[in-house]
């Protein structure tokens, strides 16, 4: 699995367990280690990120933020990324159609967040000078 998807995997299983907590719905022990794991590892990371996703049931969480932290987090700690994989690798195996629904919210945000990103690099390539998308007038071109 390639490092973004591995965990866009990882959040849409945290908050979905974090939903399903709130509905009292069951799920196995062996995911919910994983997840207690993964959230005390965040916490060290990211302890903002950590709140935010243990608060997901009352607040809204932008996931496109949630994923390029939680990836940034995964690139500097290897015990964090070893938690990620981990988790995102149990809720492959124990598919919940909440987990899915949250995926899919989760690439949507990260479709965005990709345009978002792209629209502001060009700004700031085009405030350098180093690319010009303005409209020529009057070019006279003779050979």
């Amino acid at each position: 699995m390639e490092p973004l998807t591995t965990s866009a995997v990882a959040l849409a299983t945290v908050v979905g367990i974090k939903v399903l907590e709130k509905t009292g719905e069951n799920v196995g022990q062996l995911l919910w280690d994983k997840v207690r794991n993964f959230l005390e590892s965040l916490n060290q990371e990211s302890p903002d990120m950590a709140t935010a996703i243990e608060r997901v049931a009352e607040h809204p969480l932008d996931y496109g933020e949630a994923v390029l932290e939680i990836e940034s987090a995964a690139q500097t700690n290897s015990k964090f990324a070893r938690n990620m994989e981990e988790l995102a690798a149990a809720g492959k195996a124990n598919p919940h159609p909440k987990f899915a629904e949250i995926m899919e919210e989760i690439k949507e945000a990260l479709k965005y967040q990709k345009q978002s990103i792209y629209n502001d690099n060009k700004a700031k390539l085009q405030d350098k000078g180093i690319i010009n998308q303005g409209v020529i007038h009057k070019q006279d071109v003779t050979f």
